[in-house]
């Protein structure tokens, strides 16, 4: 299932137009529309307040992570499982 991803400013309440979409008369397709939230108030996380977060070394004294490179691969291709089983679920 390949997603098209448009983002839109509603212009008049209630109503979205999508345009130029790959799909012929009488294909069906799923429409499923997000609200983009945008909180305007919350500070950019600038290099000096990151370092500050305590992000960086969180994990430095865990006895169970000998080698963080492989570490972060296997918890990327661990998502990618998760999103492919999802992914298959809701294509049918």
């Amino acid at each position: 299932m390949e997603a098209i991803r448009f983002q839109e400013i509603i212009e008049k309440d209630g109503e979205v137009a999508i345009s130029g979409l790959p799909y012929k008369k009488g294909q069906l397709v799923d429409i499923i529309v997000f609200p983009q939230i945008v909180d305007i108030n919350r500070p950019s996380l600038t290099v000096s307040r990151f370092r500050q977060s305590g992000i960086i070394g969180m994990w430095q004294d865990r006895d169970d992570i000998t080698d963080s490179s492989v570490f972060a691969r296997q918890l990327r291709e661990d998502t990618q499982s998760r999103r492919q089983i999802f992914n298959d679920l809701i294509r049918y």
